[in-house]
């Protein structure tokens, strides 16, 4: 059991309503305190009674830093496809305008910390199956547990009015409470049964595939990268728990991300970085060309050999360095990348990885950057434009949130986003999976094919859609 005691949350409600009073507008409120280490996936699943479709959880690759967060504090959100990344960054400097906080650690992820994403392409017409998903929709917590570099700490986060009272205080803190003292020992044991496995039109997409390479070989553009559904039926509702926990002992190098949207879930496993700001360094990835794994350990070396010495998955990553160098150097004072990419070997496929670091200028911020990158190569194509009206035009599926950015941001201006990929959107018992692969001049349908069932894989698996 953690219990809080000693609380600076009182003192800052009562700020933050004389505040919110003089002021004629809300004011946040957030205190950070720190804690014993709990099981973060212990901590999300305590939420599920009181606040269940309003949850997230984020594990950095290496695992230095996760963040669990429950209830929404407050909500940015909208469908306007026009400066999306500037209206979030702009209403998110005016909830943290004149706040209240008492926070005396300086790691990150502590203070109030924003959470969410955007969606792949705001000018594609959306479906029901994103339906709870605005183009851009994040969370403030309520409540955000964080873990950074081996220290746990509680954020409590509050948004008072000039209407509230004292009673606020009463109501948040037993809530807090109630959470820390109701912690489980363990999750449920459960095991589902699949009943249904769907592709969506798996012809017509290779047949996509194959006219997307004879424009190519007009020279209409270079690459275009096409995604597919598949869609699976489970025997009864999806615990998500289960599926992080699945995730978080197969895919330990990866991002794991879970965010919850009024009762869907959007879940993965991705091994991409879109960029990371720590301060003035900025850390990117290229990560373009894929291989299977090898059932040995000398098959999987000449695999990954192979892969570096692939034409086309060599082009495919070039593509990536090209763009994502370009980026960089515009917003930083100075940049580092390796001259040659190297293999980044996960549980069931290997890529081609290049990373990128640098200084920024004093003027970007993390939103910005996150608009400059998106969508590298590695998820639209190249030119870029001309990559995403086919996309557009003729990829069946609504992307969504697939291959789009993910993460967080803090008060401080730092955070990381992530490509969402190797992810899939849970609705009750049923979930939709989603692959993708770079189409270039020299791609075939068949092969491009089974490329995405081995990127379906680690969704399948911790799902348990398949046997391992």
């Amino acid at each position: 059991m953690v219990t809080i005691h000693d609380t600076e949350l009182k003192e800052g409600i009562h700020e933050a309503i004389e505040k919110a009073k003089a002021l004629s507008k809300p004011i946040l409120v957030s205190e950070v305190k720190k804690i014993n280490e709990i099981d973060p996936l212990l901590f999300f699943h305590a939420g599920q009674a009181r606040y269940e479709g309003e949850r997230f959880f984020w594990k950095e690759d290496s695992g230095n830093e996760v963040f669990v967060g429950m209830g929404i504090c407050g909500q940015i959100q909208s469908d306007q496809a026009a400066d999306r990344f500037f209206l979030v960054k702009k209403e998110w400097e005016a909830l943290l305008q004149d706040m209240v906080i008492y926070n005396s650690y300086s790691n990150k992820g502590t203070g109030p910390l924003l959470f969410g994403g955007f969606s792949f392409d705001p000018n594609k017409e959306k479906t029901k199956l994103w339906s709870k998903f605005s183009h851009s929709l994040f969370h403030l917590p309520l409540f955000t547990y964080s873990i950074v570099d081996g220290e746990a700490f509680l954020t409590t986060n509050v948004i008072c009015t000039q209407h509230d009272d004292l009673s606020l205080y009463k109501k948040i803190e037993a809530n807090r409470q109630a959470i820390l003292t109701d912690l489980p020992s363990g999750l449920p044991a459960r095991s589902n049964t699949l009943l249904k496995d769907e592709e969506i039109n798996p012809e017509a997409w290779m047949e996509t595939v194959e006219s997307v390479v004879n424009d190519m070989m007009n020279g209409l553009y270079q690459k275009v990268v096409l995604a597919r559904e598949e869609r699976l039926a489970f025997s009864q509702q999806i615990s998500i728990e289960d599926v992080l926990g699945n995730l978080l002992s197969r895919q330990k190098n990866s991002f794991i991300f879970a965010f919850e949207a009024s009762g869907d879930c959007f879940i993965g496993a991705t091994p991409e970085r879109l960029v990371k700001k720590e301060g003035k360094t900025l850390f990117s990835a290229c990560l373009a060309g894929s291989i299977r794994r090898g059932v040995t350990e000398d098959e999987d070396q000449e695999l990954g050999k192979e892969l570096l010495q692939d034409p086309k998955n060599t082009v495919e990553h070039h593509y990536v360095v090209e763009m994502i160098t370009a980026a960089m150097k515009e917003t930083c004072e100075s940049v580092s990348i390796p001259d040659k990419p190297v293999l980044m070997k996960l549980k069931d496929i290997q890529h081609l990885y290049t990373p990128v670091t640098g200084t920024a200028k004093h003027d970007t911020s993390l939103l910005s950057l996150v608009e400059r990158l998106h969508p590298t190569p590695a998820l639209g194509g190249v030119p870029t434009e001309s990559a995403i009206k086919v996309i557009r035009e003729r990829e069946e599926l609504d992307r969504g949130f697939y291959a789009a950015p993910i993460g967080w941001l803090d008060y401080r201006g730092d955070g990381e986003f992530a490509v969402a990929l190797r992810s899939g959107l849970i609705q009750g018992d049923e979930a939709s999976i989603f692959a993708g692969c770079g189409v270039v001049q020299h791609s075939e349908p068949l092969s491009e094919y089974e490329e995405t069932k081995i990127k379906f894989r680690p969704m399948r698996s911790a799902l348990g859609g398949m046997k391992q």
